[in-house]
């Protein structure tokens, strides 16, 4: 079985037609949290995927994306204080296609 990681993706990204780009991709990795925030379970072939794919998009003087990496995604429990809205965190989910 490959392992995945649990990421943490934040992105500042100053054109706006840009953002919706970046944004699109980030949907196909993980789950939206807030604004410019993902939460992604990444194997390493998915993870060096979605870093060639944003630095496609973005301009490196002008845009900025965090890619932290939390560990192992089945032994990591996130610990989230959450003010305002509550906050879910990301459940593994199988999908039939």
């Amino acid at each position: 079985m490959v392992e995945e990681r649990l990421y943490i993706v934040t992105y500042d990204i100053s054109n706006e037609k840009r953002w919706r780009r970046v944004f699109k991709i980030m949907r196909g990795y993980g789950r939206w949290l807030q604004l410019s925030v993902f939460q992604c379970r990444l194997t390493a072939r998915r993870r060096a995927e979605l870093a060639r794919r944003l630095e496609e998009v973005i301009h490196g003087r002008d845009d900025h994306v965090l890619i932290l990496d939390l560990g192992p995604a089945d032994k990591v429990d996130p610990r989230v204080e959450s003010l305002g809205k509550t906050f879910e965190s990301v459940q593994r989910t199988a999908i039939v296609i």
